[in-house]
């Protein structure tokens, strides 16, 4: 058998909204979902300062897990977008297409 496919962002769309509209709630405000991933960049900053920065974890304190964190900035920013009816797919072309327009000859080609 084949590699199982990754999902598209449109898959990743629509499994996020499947999720929330179980939930009478549905998505959170915008003002809400943005502190929420201001909170969950929070914590990727703080594992990446931990890892790569001067101050190290303590000895007591487990290790995170940034793919984790990756993850939930992800979750946000899908339901944020859901919430506001964006499409990504789209937002990722549109914005693949101005850096590689501004930034064409910026950076060293290998």
């Amino acid at each position: 058998m084949g590699q199982p496919t990754q999902p598209t962002l449109q898959d990743v769309q629509a499994q996020v909204d499947r999720y929330i509209s179980q939930y009478k709630e549905g998505y959170f405000d915008p003002q809400v979902l943005i502190l929420r991933f201001c909170e969950e960049l929070g914590e990727l900053s703080r594992e990446v300062s931990h890892r790569y920065g001067p101050k190290k974890k303590k000895p007591s304190e487990a290790d995170g897990d940034m793919a984790l964190e990756l993850g939930d900035l992800l979750f946000i920013l899908v339901c944020f977008a859901n919430a506001q009816g964006y499409d990504l797919a789209d937002i990722f072309e549109r914005t693949m297409a101005k850096y590689e327009t501004r930034d064409r000859g910026r950076w060293t080609p290998k």
